[in-house]
Order: C-alpha cells, then sequence, then structure tokens
C-alpha cells in the first residue's frame, strides 16, 4: 500500500526558517551584514557595465534594499 507523506505544515515550515535564519544572523552582527550587503551590491554595480543590461536590474535592487531594511530593523530592535 502507497502510503502518501503529507506536506509540511505551515509551522513547521516556518520554524525550520527561523532556524535557518538564526544561524546566519549567528555568523555576523546586523551592521556587518548591512556593511557586507553594500559590498557585495557595489561590485554588483561596477561589473555592470562589464555585463551589459540587465532586465532584472531593478528588481535586484529591490532585493537588496529588503535585505538591508531588514538587517537596519534587527539592528533597532537590539539597540532598543
Amino acid at each position: 500500500m502507497n502510503q502518501q507523506t503529507s506536506p509540511e505544515s505551515p509551522d513547521s515550515t516556518t520554524l525550520t526558517y527561523a532556524e535557518h535564519v538564526k544561524d546566519l544572523l549567528s555568523m555576523n552582527a546586523p551592521a556587518e551584514w548591512i556593511e557586507d550587503l553594500w559590498t557585495i551590491y557595489t561590485g554588483f554595480m561596477i561589473s555592470q557595465s562589464e555585463l551589459g543590461h540587465n532586465p532584472r536590474a531593478s528588481d535586484l535592487f529591490c532585493t537588496f534594499r529588503e535585505l538591508v531594511f531588514f538587517f537596519q530593523k534587527l539592528e533597532e530592535r537590539k539597540a532598543a
């Protein structure tokens, strides 16, 4: 008899993501993450002239911006 496995519950998925985020955050302080993100994004922008037009450039900027905001909020929470 074939037994189907049930998909993960939303709670278990959230807990799994939370564990991964916790592991990432234990690597560096939020301020260091922000500095690293700026370094990565700056390098990406500098290389654009060599790489040519990227139709996803605005999407990438929005992703970058959201990551910076995320780490800024974490920094604010630590300061409070």
